[in-house]
């Protein structure tokens, strides 16, 4: 099961990693199921005979150490590309929710996958900043009244109830614009080919066969009483997993990874994508906004389709396990310290707290 691990510690650092997880084991998981991500599989049964050790994050890795180290990285990346300037209020606006904390995940993600096939970590900053850039932007927009109308996230007032309508919708334009100009003129140390490649996955995963084609459907499913599984799995695996794949993907292309070690990081993502939505829509009802740092049993009251409103806490539980283990599949074969910080990454999102 997907049971509450034991404490979390609290990590304030530059207003980021609100939680980070202990370096408790996670329960022995099957590695028998397929690779579909298909919810019409979800298990009502865990096989937990397999051995694991293969696909545990080595003992001499500190996870702790490790994501302070690397959103320490980022939040001083993206802190010194976009400084506050004139216009100063829509640059305000934009650092406002660029830097207003949270975990850093995606970033984090592309820069573990770019070592993971052996580049360096400066060849990824630029996309790992351009993948949180795009998130906030997400978020940004996502919380506006004419979406969710949220007025919490992070902890903080959202930027429109800072800024008004008007300019948190410049904010979050001008967030997703700067995101590919900073991919194209920043990158350094990789070639021409594959920044382009980066470019078009990146664009890709916004937008209409990625979030915007996620949001739309989940727009269109709030009230209704015919969506099923297949129709959530859609809306997750666009609104949600798109962009995590995409930053696991340009972490891959611009570390010089293969087709093969690209495809199977990309397998690998999705996985974790729809596994970080199961997650969250268990929070969402089992959490208070306190704990959260967002509006919970929001969905609830927008009265859309989740994963425990279909399948109940249990079942969605178990299938969150499923995906954990789906995810790790895809780890096998590379180096198993470069492949911890993504071992442990996977373990976060499924065993976070909010």
């Amino acid at each position: 099961m997907l049971n509450t691990p034991s404490p979390l510690f609290l990590t304030p650092l530059f207003h980021t990693l609100t939680m980070l997880p202990n370096t408790a084991k996670p329960p022995k998981l099957s590695s028998s199921s397929s690779h579909s991500l298909s919810v019409s599989a979800v298990p009502t049964k865990v096989d937990t005979t397999v051995k694991i050790a293969e696909i545990e994050e080595p003992k001499n890795f500190d996870f702790k150490v490790y994501m302070l180290h690397k959103a320490h990285t980022v939040n001083q990346a993206l802190d010194a590309t976009i400084a506050l300037r004139d216009p100063e209020k829509i640059h305000k606006a934009m650092r406002y929710s660029l830097l207003a904390g949270g975990k850093r995940v995606r970033p984090i993600l592309c820069i573990a996958a770019c070592e993971l096939v052996g580049g360096d970590q400066a060849a990824a900053i630029p996309a790992a900043c351009a993948t949180e850039m795009i998130h906030t932007m997400s978020l940004i927009h996502d919380d506006l009244p004419c979406m969710d109308n949220d007025d919490l996230r992070r902890g903080k007032p959202t930027n429109h109830k800072v800024f008004g309508e008007d300019v948190a919708v410049l904010a979050g334009d001008a967030l997703l614009a700067f995101a590919f100009e900073h991919v194209a003129m920043a990158t350094e140390g990789v070639s021409p080919t594959r920044v382009v490649r980066a470019i078009g996955e990146l664009a890709k995963s916004i937008g209409g066969d990625g979030l915007v084609a996620g949001q739309i459907v989940d727009l269109d499913s709030e009230g209704a009483s015919n969506v099923g599984l297949e129709r959530l799995e859609f809306i997750h695996l666009h609104k949600t997993a798109a962009l995590l794949e995409a930053a696991v993907v340009l972490g891959a292309i611009m570390g010089g990874g293969s087709d093969e070690e690209i495809e199977k990081l990309r397998k690998f993502a999705r996985c974790i994508g729809l596994l970080f939505q199961v997650v969250d829509d268990i929070l969402d009802v089992t959490k208070s906004s306190e704990e959260l740092g967002k509006t919970a049993g929001k969905d609830l009251v927008a009265d859309k389709v989740t994963y425990p409103k279909l399948l109940g806490i249990h079942e969605s539980k178990e299938f969150a396990e499923k995906l954990l283990q789906e995810a790790k599949e895809q780890l096998f074969g590379f180096d198993p310290q470069k492949a911890a910080p993504l071992v442990a990454l996977a373990d976060y999102i499924a065993y976070r707290q909010n």
